[in-house]
């Protein structure tokens, strides 16, 4: 038996924690229940030492404390069950079907975090010696802020990791690359009269219609990268204001989603929003979203919506690693990338701490009604783990 594989004792038990974490409902912000149901796994699994931060995270630890460290990043939170009527089954059931685990959260992320804990606890059952620590971190308010509570675990808990892999849904291929985003808010502004007169006022709403279709040409025009493919703005919102319904708006808001591919900047998309604005001849502005979370302990962080793309070289000695303890574990990997975001931003984007991707489940498949996770990836996952830290640790 290979030191990463998984008994049948352990499968089992992997299974019975991703179910109970599903069941466990764990919205951002409300992460208190899974975190202790974290915890309290982590020490049945005799991992080294345990731990949570201010910012709600928790941190479980195999090997040594010092040395190079291997972070295994999966966040704890969730969406919200959106349209409850259109489940087939229920969120928090976890129930199993035709070798499917269903749930809120069971393949975004609660699956991946699963076999991590798991993939680590088979090293710590067998005592393997290892150079330095292996950091299983759990972290909050992912799903509103990617990034943010990961800082926390770099800049005030001083953990330090030589390589980082972000266990989101991959289908258990190797993402080496990831689109950054900015969110922004434009508001046009209008000048409010009746509407039985409405020339003596400025319509907001059809100044923002020509920003509009304006944005839709720029959305056509942006970069292109060979892997990370093209960047991404779409207007996801709009909503005006007037006086009465009898009245033409003074304002209409929006908002915009722009995804970067590399080469992109959030100054450069600021900068194309703010030429279009100029071009329409419209009174407007355009700002960065900024705004304050709490996690469930309570501490709150002023957050900005904006995150730089990252990209690994196909032959970095990470992304190499992952590949061959892929295929260690009998998986044919192939690399890709993510278009959504992720915990990479900050470990990647601003950390600049080598990266990668790679866990269970279809990443077509988070926020959808029904979400499931194929029940063999999360012990083919949690094996990979394994072998990765063996590779880079043992």
């Amino acid at each position: 038996m290979s030191q990463w594989e998984l008994i049948p004792q352990a499968r089992q038990s992997l299974l019975d924690f991703a179910r109970a974490l599903i069941r466990t409902p764990s919205l951002p912000g409300e992460e208190g229940a899974v975190a202790h149901l974290i915890m309290e796994e982590m020490r049945r699994l005799d991992f080294d030492d345990v731990w949570m931060d201010e910012a709600g995270n928790v941190v479980g630890r195999v090997g040594p404390p010092d040395g190079p460290g291997l972070m295994f990043n999966s966040h704890m939170d969730t969406v919200d069950v959106a349209e409850p009527e259109a489940w087939q089954i229920p969120p928090f059931g976890a129930e199993m079907r035709d070798g499917l685990l269903y749930g809120l959260g069971a393949c975004d992320m609660k699956g991946g975090l699963a076999a991590t804990v798991y993939g680590v606890a088979t090293l710590a059952r067998q005592r393997v010696a290892l150079k330095g620590p292996i950091w299983v971190a759990c972290v909050g308010l992912e799903e509103p802020s990617e990034g943010t509570c990961t800082r926390v675990l770099f800049e005030k808990d001083g953990l330090n990791p030589t390589w980082v892999v972000v266990t989101e849904p991959s289908n258990l291929q190797v993402v080496r690359a990831q689109r950054g985003h900015v969110e922004m808010t434009l508001s046009v502004r209008g000048h409010s009269a009746h509407s039985s007169v409405p020339d003596l006022g400025q319509n907001a709403i059809y100044d923002a219609a020509r920003v509009i279709f304006g944005l839709e040409i720029l959305a056509e025009q942006l970069l292109e990268d060979p892997f990370l493919g093209p960047g991404v703005l779409a207007v996801t919102d709009i909503r005006s204001h007037a006086v009465s319904r009898n009245a033409v708006p003074d304002r209409c808001d929006m908002i915009i989603d722009r995804r970067l591919t590399v080469g992109e900047t959030e100054s450069m998309a600021l900068l194309e929003v703010q030429r279009v604005i100029a071009r329409e001849g419209v009174e407007a502005k355009v700002r960065v979203i900024e705004e304050e979370v709490t996690t469930h302990t309570g501490q709150v962080y002023k957050v900005r919506r904006a995150s730089m793309p990252w990209a690994m070289e196909e032959r970095h000695p990470l992304v190499r690693a992952m590949c061959d303890a892929a295929r260690d574990v009998g998986v044919r990997p192939q690399l890709t990338r993510w278009h959504f975001a992720t915990e990479g931003a900050y470990t990647a984007g601003v950390a600049r701490v080598p990266t990668v991707g790679f866990g269970p489940g279809d990443p077509a498949i988070p926020h959808t009604c029904n979400e499931y996770v194929v029940i063999d990836q999360l012990y083919t996952a949690a094996q990979a783990y394994s072998a990765l830290a063996l590779r880079l640790l043992a």
